[in-house]
């Protein structure tokens, strides 16, 4: 099958990668030049584990190129797939300028059928929007050609893209046309040989079944955020309490690690777009609002926790902090809650002593022109001279770290685990002030 994609940012690039990789043929367009002179030297602008690799591979062999040609990858290709960025707006909502301006050049160049498949996360009823400004462009044109639009979200967890789009857990088709139907089943039956997960429904429905996805997810770890709080009033500890629910088949145990909340590209953004849809119909979202304030609160609980150990006025105190990224196995640092955490702590009069396995180079663009902020080459190294560390990323090689040389390198044995990795008693014991998350 021939396909085109439009935006080769994280979502864009690794389905067009995936869709080679089973065989189709696929062109990923975008209209930065930049972006595409680096996929064409071979080299990949995001970190997402065992991408580049099957970019490089399905280049070699002639089923993914990258160029900024639109016209002719819509000339080329029956699916068009828009996978551009769809950023929040100061009010919440979805900035659709990027999907509809795909779609008018899209239309500026159709004139045989194609299938427009929305890819972006957007909100409900961009279908018709999409469709709209086709058959706008076409009018103008006069071009009389059929197409039809459809809606096929993408449910890729950052750092696990690759497993996600290869086994995906399903596979949402929106679409009210059998033809469209039977073409994206016949494309996605690869990635659903053992069982049937393609779900096909109404392309609104489809629309709103990723946000009410994310929203959900959201909604479970604001959740176990508050009741960690709990927890920590009433001397309860919420790794038992997690353990207890978790064992639950109707709750089970995803999304319910208790933490500094929730960050990245998806969460944030989808549960403001919700929020500002309920707005837009006189519905007042009361718990999407609550995840919301939750979560805020949530990336604020370590500076609390420091502020009562060491004082509000933290000048002269040095911090290690180990993570950067809002989760492992990436380098996005989108509403990550370190950033709040380190603005927090500079405000204070605080030094930073930072490291993170792939982040760092995004941390320095983000952090550009602020003082009393290094960034080290390892973990250990921002503990020297350190007063204590702050766990904040769940990294791998943050689990079983060398507790004596911790011990030795800070100034004051205290660690703030913003991630429960550690366990209190044990690290107690080796003489640590430790503070969690609703831990006792």
């Amino acid at each position: 099958m021939k396909l085109a994609i439009i935006g080769t940012g994280y979502v864009g690039l690794t389905s067009g990668a995936c869709f080679a990789d089973m065989g189709s043929t696929v062109i990923c367009v975008d209209n930065n030049k930049e972006k595409i002179d680096l996929l064409l030297d071979g080299k990949i602008p995001i970190f997402e584990p065992g991408l580049e690799s099957m970019v490089k591979r399905n280049v070699a062999a002639g089923r993914l190129s990258f160029t900024t040609d639109l016209k002719s990858a819509v000339a080329e290709s029956l699916l068009l797939f828009i996978a551009v960025g769809t950023p929040p707006e100061e009010d919440g909502s979805a900035d659709l300028s990027h999907v509809l301006a795909a779609a008018q050049e899209i239309a500026s160049y159709m004139n045989e059928y194609k299938i427009i498949v929305d890819k972006s996360t957007v909100p409900v009823g961009t279908a018709d929007k999409v469709k709209a400004k086709i058959q706008e462009v076409l009018d103008a044109r006069g071009v009389k050609t059929g197409f039809d639009v459809a809606s096929n979200p993408e449910f890729l967890k950052e750092g696990a893209a690759i497993d996600d789009f290869m086994k995906p857990d399903r596979v949402v088709i929106g679409t009210d046309s059998e033809k469209v139907a039977h073409i994206m089943r016949t494309l996605y039956t690869p990635f659903c040989r053992t069982n049937d997960r393609i779900v096909v429904m109404s392309i609104r429905s489809a629309e709103m079944t990723k946000y009410a996805a994310n929203a959900l997810l959201a909604t479970k770890i604001s959740f176990i955020n508050e009741i960690s709080r709990l927890c920590e009033a009433y001397n309860a500890d919420v790794e038992e309490v997690r353990h207890g629910i978790g064992s639950d088949s109707r709750i089970g145990y995803k999304f319910i690690y208790p933490g500094i909340g929730y960050g990245g590209s998806c969460f944030p953004k989808d549960i403001k777009a919700l929020i500002y849809m309920s707005d837009q119909v006189s519905f007042d979202s009361r718990i999407l609002k609550a995840v919301e304030a939750v979560n805020a609160d949530q990336k604020r609980l370590l500076i609390d926790k420091v502020a009562a150990h060491f004082g509000q006025n933290l000048k002269g105190k040095t911090f290690s902090i180990w993570g950067l990224a809002f989760k492992p196995e990436t380098d996005d640092m989108r509403e990550a809650p370190s950033i709040v955490i380190i603005n927090a702590l500079l405000e204070a009069g605080a030094r930073i002593r930072a490291f993170d396995p792939v982040a760092m180079d995004e941390a320095r663009r983000i952090f550009a022109g602020k003082d009393n902020i290094c960034f080290c080459d390892n973990e250990y190294d921002t503990l020297i001279d350190s007063d204590a560390l702050m766990l904040v990323t769940e990294w791998h090689q943050f689990r079983e770290p060398d507790f004596a040389r911790i011990k030795k390198l800070l100034k004051q044995a205290v660690i703030f685990d913003g991630r429960n990795l550690y366990d209190p008693a044990q690290v107690r014991e080796m003489g640590f002030s430790y503070y969690g998350i609703g831990r006792i």
